[in-house]
């Protein structure tokens, strides 16, 4: 089988040869392999061509994802660039729109990868029209995904190509304002934001759905992903995840799953309060399921209270983790910890072998391949 084969088997629930193995090498490890620094990684390297590259290294399975956006003529805009200093590069950014001009600017490091220094959102009341009509106001029907086929023929089936859909609510709007997560928690617990937040959530939903369905209508991309930044028990908590952030999910999987495709959610940090969430709104896949102290599932009972809760209807991407075992640990380390998790779904196809998140550049290569063959 190849290694796409193995990763929708699982995403599907249907045994393969053996379990697939694939650990998160996002940014640091393709770039590392590329020999390039994390500027020129992220401006000018094809992202899903690095992931394959990185895969095809260890002969593992894997997952990435591939970006397509609809076209909004009702907005224009321009950036400028500067350097920092030797190893930092700033864009910035400005976006013109009927309600007024947005502002905003990212940073390029050498050796990390990009944040932003200024998020658009400075005054809600002034600048939130502007921002929807930037951020909602294109027509996802008239998206061109040929970038998202070719990209899809060009991994073929070395890795799991998925189309990038963007973030739940909560980081849809507060990682758009000064202040970002701290700013956001104020302005969702504010009730006198509730009836805006209300308006755009259902906004919002609208929009992914629309973009679900263009995608899956329009292209051969069998899995779509929704990451995350802030949207997590760890850092706002299971009530307003569920009231904000899972509504907008549960629309998304309706949609995809009406067109016979999957999805793939990304959610950082503390997550047990939610697996059952997980299955009960019939998601794919989940990762990465952290051990502490980022996470909250702990060694072989953590994982197998997770399989019971997913019961069956969702597969668990997971949960080796990315700093104390794999950068700070031995090979037996890692094995001790692959060993919990086949162990914890033994006999169950919904499981892949993953990363507590992405994999650092200071993992011994010989720590990721201890962890793909003990996986096998």
């Amino acid at each position: 089988m190849t290694p796409k084969q193995r990763m929708l088997n699982a995403y599907r629930g249907v045994p393969s040869d053996r379990l697939p193995v694939a650990p998160e090498l996002w940014y640091y490890y393709p770039a590392r392999l590329l020999g390039v620094d994390m500027i020129e990684f992220e401006r000018r390297v094809p992202f899903h061509q690095a992931l394959k590259k990185a895969f095809r290294h260890f002969n593992c399975e894997g997952w990435g994802v591939a970006f397509a956006g609809p076209p909004n003529d009702r907005v224009s805009g321009e950036s400028s660039e500067r350097r920092v200093d030797a190893d930092t590069l700033e864009v910035r950014q400005v976006t013109h729109t009927p309600h007024g001009d947005l502002t905003s600017a990212q940073r390029y490091h050498r050796e990390e990868p990009s944040w932003s220094v200024e998020r658009p959102i400075k005054d809600l009341k002034r600048d939130l029209p502007a921002w929807e009509l930037a951020a909602l106001g294109g027509e996802p029907e008239a998206m061109d995904v040929s970038g998202l086929i070719r990209a899809w023929n060009e991994v073929g089936e070395s890795y799991l190509l998925e189309a990038w859909l963007g973030v739940p609510f909560f980081d849809y709007l507060a990682g758009a304002m000064q202040g970002g997560l701290e700013q956001g928690i104020y302005t969702f617990l504010e009730p006198e934001m509730a009836p805006k937040l209300v308006e755009l959530q259902a906004r919002y939903t609208e929009y992914l759905v629309r973009m679900a369905r263009t995608i899956c209508d329009k292209t051969p991309l069998e899995s779509l992903c929704i990451g995350c930044s802030w949207s997590c028990n760890s850092l706002i908590g299971p009530d307003l995840w569920r009231r904000w952030d899972k509504p907008v999910i549960r629309a998304v999987a309706g949609e995809i799953h009406r067109h016979g495709k999957l999805l793939h959610i990304h959610f950082h940090g503390k997550c047990l309060e939610t697996v059952a969430d997980f299955a009960e709104i019939g998601v794919d896949c989940v990762c990465p399921f952290e051990r502490p102290p980022g996470g909250d599932i702990v060694g072989l009972e953590g994982l197998k209270a997770v399989e019971r809760l997913l019961a069956g209807r969702t597969t668990m991407n997971g949960n080796v983790h990315t700093v104390e075992t794999l950068i700070r640990g031995t090979p037996d380390d890692v094995r001790r910890e692959v060993r919990e998790i086949r162990e914890a779904f033994r006999g169950n196809p919904r499981v892949i072998i993953g990363t507590g998140d992405q994999v650092g550049r200071e993992t011994p290569e010989e720590n990721l391949r201890a962890m793909i063959e003990a996986g096998r």
